[in-house]
């Protein structure tokens, strides 16, 4: 029987920090995802300055083999409506292929692992726990995305959660599309949806195209989705039909009186599988990497005591560093006939798009 101090079953962004600094710290870890990589993960594929940061990056490092596109403006509207450009002259972010992200960081924090490999069985016993009959570990991890096995077995309702539900595909370009496309990869685009319970995105990276809309419900996902396909294809943003290409992603938005339970005796959750997501853009790349060296940071301080009570201070920096009471549309009291007033009135206005919607929602930068 395969045996480590710590099992992080997971081997997104969130599982390869978490390992980083365990490793660092001299802790036995060992990594189990259920897929090889490099794969495919249905996600827009944006991130921050701020990501760089955390990860200690190289931006031209990261991009001699790999994709990192700049951003420097983003073109904004309605769902069938007119757009406008909202320009910085700076780079404010990044398009990346999470193909290549994830495997990166994963290769960077030279975790002994063991891939393509899901978990079937989680059983506790006095001193720890033992996965699919054959690893024994004292603390296990679940960063394993929203469907975690670890998040289920603390007792997450996968199903019946109040989830972000999105719809997503990356494809290469043809040379012709290159030619003609009509977003810039510098401005992507990002159309918000009339009752303001979601938006779509076309971004470019490289020779790659994403393309995808994300809503706070799930009710009639496909037709909105296909809604929205139809307006870029009938604005020329889209040359063809992509609806067969779509791929589905679900998670949860941090909401401190709603969040799932995180700690455990012995077992932890972070990224995804906590449900840290920022609750007004969606971004879950940097909540997940934050969650992860939060994680990280408890579990060396417990000293290998991992007893819940041990474990607590982890799951209160997350309530002080996501818990701000971020205004969220899906629980918003206002009707939908008002939010679709106000989503038309305040998108007009070139001063909140930039300074509220971008700044503090989106970029998280006073600019």
């Amino acid at each position: 029987m395969e045996t480590c101090e710590v099992l992080i079953v997971g081997g997104g962004p969130a599982g390869s920090c978490c390992a980083d600094r365990l490793i660092q710290a001299g802790i036995d870890v060992l990594l189990l995802d259920k897929q090889a990589f490099p794969r495919q993960k249905p996600c827009a594929g944006w991130i921050t300055p701020a990501v760089l940061t955390a990860l200690a990056l190289d931006a031209g490092e990261y991009r001699r083999n790999r994709i990192l596109q700049d951003i420097n403006g983003f073109r904004i509207g309605l769902v069938g409506g007119k757009t406008a450009v909202t320009s910085y002259g700076t780079t404010v972010s990044y398009g990346i292929r999470r193909s290549e992200f994830d495997l990166y960081l994963l290769e960077r924090s030279q975790v002994r692992r063991s891939l393509g490999e899901a978990v079937a069985v989680i059983e506790q016993t006095h001193d720890g726990w033992i996965v699919n009959r054959q690893i024994r570990t004292r603390l296990v991890v679940g960063a394993g995305g929203h469907f975690c096995p670890v998040a289920r077995r603390l007792g997450a309702s996968i199903g019946q959660e109040n989830v972000v539900v999105a719809q997503m595909a990356e494809f290469p370009l043809t040379p012709d599309e290159e030619e003609c496309g009509s977003i810039p990869a510098e401005t992507p685009a990002l159309f918000f949806c009339r009752d303001m319970k979601g938006y779509g995105w076309l971004m470019r990276k490289g020779r790659y195209l994403n393309v995808g809309l994300g809503r706070m419900d799930a009710y009639n996902l496909a037709r909105h989705t296909g809604e929205f396909c139809i307006f870029l294809r009938q604005g020329g943003y889209l040359a063809a039909d992509i609806t067969g290409r779509l791929q589905g992603h679900a998670y949860r938005v941090f909401q401190r009186q709603d969040r799932r339970r995180c700690v455990a005796d012995g077992a932890l959750l972070i990224g995804d599988a906590a449900g840290v997501a920022q609750p007004l853009s969606g971004e879950g790349i940097l909540p997940a990497i934050e969650s992860a060296f939060m994680a990280a940071d408890a579990i060396i301080a417990a000293n290998g005591n991992y007893r819940r009570e041990k474990l607590e201070a982890y799951a209160a920096r997350l309530d002080d560093h996501y818990g701000g009471g971020c205004m969220n549309f899906s629980t918003s009291p206002v009707s939908s006939g008002a939010m679709r007033f106000l989503g038309a009135r305040l998108l007009s206005s070139s001063f909140f798009t930039r300074h509220v919607l971008l700044n503090r929602w989106f970029l998280h930068t006073n600019m």
